[in-house]
């Protein structure tokens, strides 16, 4: 009888869903300052743009990379000032998920946790070519992928 209640259990606990980070990682990263010195002798008023993606795939059983690509751009009196690229990746052992929820975590509870250590990087960069920090704000990320997925849908309707 003890026997039979430890195998459900043990059955049970790996059909759970699990999701655990395994490792973060800097994948790539760039720092571009075209202007300098120069840059450091104008009136600093910056303009500041920020394009950011994700991607994922799977890389073994349960296991899956999510990387999270981040620009900044900084122009100063309409011309660029520095130029930041960031990689910054992340290993997650995820199973017991359907299709729908691993599509959600690998869009937004995986890039969201990937996301704190590559504004860490973004503003390191930036302090060391001698720029002002510039920390990035907090981005919702399970919003941005529910925006993507009514684009997606939208997209599908017009078809």
């Amino acid at each position: 009888m003890a026997e039979n209640t430890e195998a459900t259990a043990a059955t049970e606990e790996a059909a759970a869903p699990q999701l655990a980070l395994q490792r973060i990682f800097l994948k790539d990263i760039s720092f571009e300052s075209p202007r300098s010195p120069m840059v450091f002798q104008e009136e600093w008023k910056p303009e500041i743009g920020l394009e950011l993606n994700t991607k994922s795939r799977q890389v073994g059983d349960a296991l899956y990379e999510v990387v999270l690509e981040i620009t900044v751009t900084v122009k100063n009196a309409s011309e660029t000032a520095f130029l930041i690229q960031v990689q910054q990746g992340g290993l997650f052992n995820i199973s017991g998920l359907d299709e729908r929820q691993l599509h959600h975590a690998l869009g937004a509870f995986c890039p969201g946790t990937i996301f704190p250590y590559a504004r860490e990087n973004i503003d390191a960069l930036c302090v060391k070519g001698s720029f002002p920090a510039l920390m990035l704000a907090p981005i919702n990320f399970d919003a941005l992928y529910l925006e993507s997925l009514q684009n997606q849908q939208a997209q599908a309707t017009e078809q």
